[in-house]
């Protein structure tokens, strides 16, 4: 039996990831984690006769604790219970907690040489050198799950790295794509977490909407690849079918086509390095009849502009950047700040802390990653109190 543990089981990801450990009976879940959906966490673990079933919140104890009374599951809350949950013996990890509350479970993981599967975009965005190292020194394997990041894994396999020329991410553009410039101020969050393809969690559509979830993982490619900032590009394509594209020196172009269904590269991972039947529709051209592609507008998204101002700085900036995201796009949702404001906080915020710190200075350990994540935080809440009121 092959033990699988996954990190943010009641999330879009998790529930992809489950669909297929459900379809499968060579598989043993050790541990599953979740955020304050007790119930549907509760369910998932009976459902899989999980070992371990974590809520990361204290509060979320008694519930959880309630709702599998009779089991003979284990429950434990509190951030800390879910970094111990990945110290417990597994060969296969989803990491798919979203935000920086991802990391320290993901480092964990790596530390006891497990197979990590990496949905989670903080972890390469915030300590991308860090986090590469952990797993070379634990032999440990890292598999990325994002769409676009698996679909260039894939183009690559037999092939040497140095020959790329350039990495191309696929945005479909978010729901608010053909939006008027001037209307996308007064966007709600509402708005912004409709998507034309991905049926996924709110903070991540909204994410696409701005563009900040291409941005995020421009940057992880960046790290997870080691690509120059010049070789990693972006298109809009608003189908989703193409999922990234690789140019080697030669000329010749590898694409990944495949429908909009983020069981594909979850499944990769599990299966890898052999691939597996997956349950997902496939991809009939003749149907779609056209694929669409154009150049980013980097006034509609301002966040593209930044995540290459991240990669050419380096050091922390990346750390930096996501949490300066992640608390724009709060009050963003708080409706505090206009859509448009959230790439203002973020500017704002990584030019505040140049101005404080040495943000050439690469992280040396997570502890140190942490810090600096609890200070861009503050200087974002601060960025964004500034903001006229949307």
């Amino acid at each position: 039996m092959r033990r699988v543990a996954v990190f943010g089981a009641t999330g879009s990801v998790g529930e992809s990831t489950l669909d297929l450990l459900a379809r499968r009976d060579d598989i043993e879940v050790v541990a599953l984690t979740g955020g304050r959906n007790v119930k549907r966490l509760a369910e998932q673990a009976k459902a899989h006769n999980a070992a371990l079933a974590v809520t990361a919140f204290d509060d979320c104890y008694q519930p959880l604790k309630d709702a599998l009374a009779g089991t003979g599951i284990d429950v434990a809350a509190g951030a800390h219970a879910v970094v111990e949950a990945a110290h417990r013996p597994a060969d296969w990890v989803m990491s798919a907690i979203v935000g920086a509350a991802g990391l320290a479970p993901g480092f964990a993981a790596l530390s006891q040489g497990r197979t990590l599967a990496l949905a989670n975009k903080e972890s390469l965005v915030t300590a991308g050198p860090l986090l590469l190292a952990e797993a070379r020194s634990h032999g440990a394997t890292i598999l990325p799950v994002d769409s676009e990041h698996s679909a260039v894994f894939q183009a690559l396999v037999g092939e040497d790295i140095a020959q790329v020329e350039t990495v191309t991410l696929t945005a479909s553009g978010g729901g608010l794509r053909d939006w008027p410039l001037e209307k996308l101020a007064y966007a709600t969050p509402e708005e912004a977490g409709k998507h034309p393809n991905w049926d996924m969690g709110q903070r991540i559509t909204i994410d696409s909407a701005s563009m900040f979830n291409k941005a995020m993982e421009v940057i992880e490619a960046h790290e997870f690849f080691g690509l120059a900032p010049d070789q990693v590009k972006v298109l809009i394509h608003p189908q989703s079918l193409v999922h990234a594209l690789v140019a080697f020196n030669d000329g010749a172009v590898m694409g990944h086509l495949g429908a909009p269904d983020m069981r594909h590269p979850i499944g990769y991972a599990l299966n890898w390095p052999q691939r597996g039947a997956l349950p997902i529709k496939r991809l009939d051209l003749a149907t779609a009849g056209r694929l669409d592609f154009a150049a980013p507008d980097l006034q509609r998204y301002p966040a593209l502009a930044l995540a290459w101002q991240v990669m050419e700085t380096g050091g922390a900036s990346g750390c930096v950047f996501n949490a300066a995201k992640e608390i724009a796009l709060d009050h963003f949702i708080a409706r505090d700040i206009g859509f448009l404001d959230m790439a203002s906080v973020v500017e704002a915020t990584l030019s505040a802390f140049a101005a404080r710190a040495d943000i050439a200075a690469t992280p040396r350990t997570l502890d140190e990653v942490l810090a600096i994540d609890t200070m861009a935080r503050e200087l974002a809440g601060e960025a964004a109190a500034r903001r006229p009121r949307a």
